[in-house]
């Protein structure tokens, strides 16, 4: 009899698992969710829904999801024994349904006047049943600890699974994505650690033609004498030749044999580095007839995609920039960079460090898969123990930057910004930081050693190509005196939000995962009647 094991990521943007044979350790089946299934767009509209709607309505979004995900698998879920899984330590405790007050607000007294007692996360091993996990009976959700509530077990594994914490030369390892954990293992015990919000962009998501890393999404763009060769992932993640376009107008100069539906943060990298190379882009600008550089299949970018991913692109550098700062180094003191996560893989290493992702000064860029993914398959086989993790937890000992209050950070930033966004050169990017007290940026090495370990961010998806679903969850909210006017339907930019007549009254229901959440609010300002709130609405069944 088949046994298996569900090793589950929950990452800011969308839901990942895989159902693994537990005797063989053969990954069975893999399936994603394109979006996450709570409103919003970053982990910070993520806390601001869980505060405002409730804890108990965010956590039901998240077990529904994975529900739903789980059944999408096509396996006998009565014969799963474990789930192994990891993420972040607000996504962990949304999925927990533990205190979330103390990850949301800093400074005792705000958490003794808001009556937060001090959560510890050492990790649990739960019954799914209790959880509100359905089909699966016998199976115990194995949750990884923390090691305060900036480090989580997204953090734990980046670090365990890379290797790094124990490197005996400074190297640093950054997780690219919504937020671009990174840590600057110093080489002589010390690590320091933060997190960048470097927002969607690099997840493919607030660019015009943007999406997750999924089938169909243009991962790079190449520069060839014919002209500009899309790879775009097939259905098992792998990247495969698309068309060869002219970027100025879009002529298609050789066809491909996959087509593209949009772009990942990965590709979006890889355009900007070559329109900066070939002069077609000058941050901000896109500097074609038409304001757009041409990909195949429609996918195009604009002018703004350039300035939302400069901004992302500025977080990180500043981010690493700032943990260097605070250990005493400098750029030409990191050797080794780890490049973690979805886009630390599918990204091209060398046009990532031509554009600012990369410390300038790494001579060695090694390029891992998921390893939130990667740890939460070691529960589900069994091959890596709580206890073991709580051990590991206990020996790092991390110095963490709190980049949101970190001077140094805010002034590399308000650089990074003008760089991006209004054009300022890079020699008086360089001679601001002689004014912040602070060494020249430097300049990328030019014989790098590039070492690529996975082909893909999820593992085994050769042999069982990805399943991609919806996540399917939904807000209901009945709303007194609507008179069907529609403006919160035609207001919302993500197309999220519908109403309907139910009796009496008017029931509004809100795609969650397609919605935008607290940043957004369009809907509850379209309203003529200030009847709609969205903090009301409960999960639809």
């Amino acid at each position: 009899m088949t046994e298996y094991g569900i090793a589950l990521d929950i990452g800011t943007s969308g839901l990942r698992c895989q159902a693994v044979d537990l005797e063989t350790g053969r990954t069975v089946s893999t399936a994603i969710t394109p979006r996450h299934p709570i409103p919003g767009m970053n982990v910070i509209d993520h806390v601001n829904f869980a505060l405002q709607s409730g804890r108990d309505v965010a956590n039901k979004l998240l077990i529904r999801c994975a529900n739903d995900l789980f059944a999408t698998l096509g396996i006998d879920l009565s014969k799963v024994k474990r789930v192994g899984v990891c993420g972040n330590t607000f996504q962990m405790s949304l999925f927990q349904n533990i205190e979330i007050r103390d990850l949301a607000y800093a400074g005792e007294n705000m958490l003794k006047a808001l009556g937060v007692e001090k959560i510890e996360r050492y990790g649990a091993i739960l019954k799914a049943s209790d959880m509100g996990l359905k089909g699966m009976p016998d199976a115990e959700v194995i949750i990884p600890p923390a090691v305060r509530h900036e480090i989580g077990a997204d953090a734990i594994a980046m670090l365990l699974i890379t290797e790094v914490a124990e490197a005996k030369e400074p190297c640093i390892v950054v997780d690219y994505g919504t937020n671009a954990e990174m840590a600057l293992i110093c080489g002589d015990g010390r690590i320091f650690t933060g997190s960048a919000a470097a927002g969607p962009a690099m997840e493919g998501q607030e660019i015009e033609k943007g999406m997750l890393a999924a089938p169909g999404a243009i991962s790079d763009v190449i520069i060839t004498p014919e002209g500009w060769k899309c790879m775009v992932l097939d259905d098992s993640m792998i990247p495969q030749e698309g068309d060869t376009i002219d970027p100025s107008d879009g002529k298609v100069i050789r066809r491909g044999s996959v087509r593209a539906r949009g772009i990942t943060g990965t590709g979006t990298v890889a355009a900007l580095y070559c329109g900066m190379k070939s002069g077609l882009i000058e941050p901000p600008k896109v500097k074609t007839k038409d304001g757009l550089l041409h990909l195949q299949d429609g996918v195009f970018i604009t002018s703004h995609d350039v300035d939302e991913a400069g901004k992302a692109i500025g977080a990180m550098r500043a981010g690493f920039l700032t943990l260097m700062h605070s250990a005493g180094m400098w750029t030409g003191d990191v050797k080794t960079a780890y490049m973690s996560g979805a886009s630390g893989l599918y990204v091209d290493a060398i046009k990532a460090l031509g554009i600012g992702m990369v410390c300038p000064g790494a001579e060695n860029i090694v390029q891992f898969g998921n390893t939130s993914i990667e740890m939460a398959r070691r529960l589900a086989l069994g091959q890596e123990t709580l206890e073991n993790l709580r051990v590991f937890a206990e020996k790092l000992k991390a110095e963490h930057c709190m980049f949101a209050t970190d001077e140094t950070f805010k002034n590399i930033y308000s650089l990074e910004f003008s760089v991006w966004c209004t054009g300022m050169p890079m020699d008086m990017y360089d001679m601001t930081l002689e004014m912040y007290e602070l060494p020249p940026l430097g300049e990328p090495m030019e014989d790098v050693k590039v070492t690529r370990l996975s082909k893909s961010d999820l593992p085994d998806t050769e042999s069982c190509p990805v399943k991609t679903m919806a996540s399917g969850t939904s807000l209901e909210g009945m709303l007194e005196g609507c008179m069907m006017c529609s403006k919160c339907v035609h207001r919302c930019p993500e197309k999220a939000i519908s109403v309907e007549p139910c009796g009496d009254r008017v029931r509004a229901i809100v795609k969650a995962d397609m919605c935008a959440g607290t940043a957004c609010r369009h809907c509850e300002k379209a309203c003529p009647g200030k009847i709609l709130h969205l903090d009301s609405f409960q999960v639809y069944l």
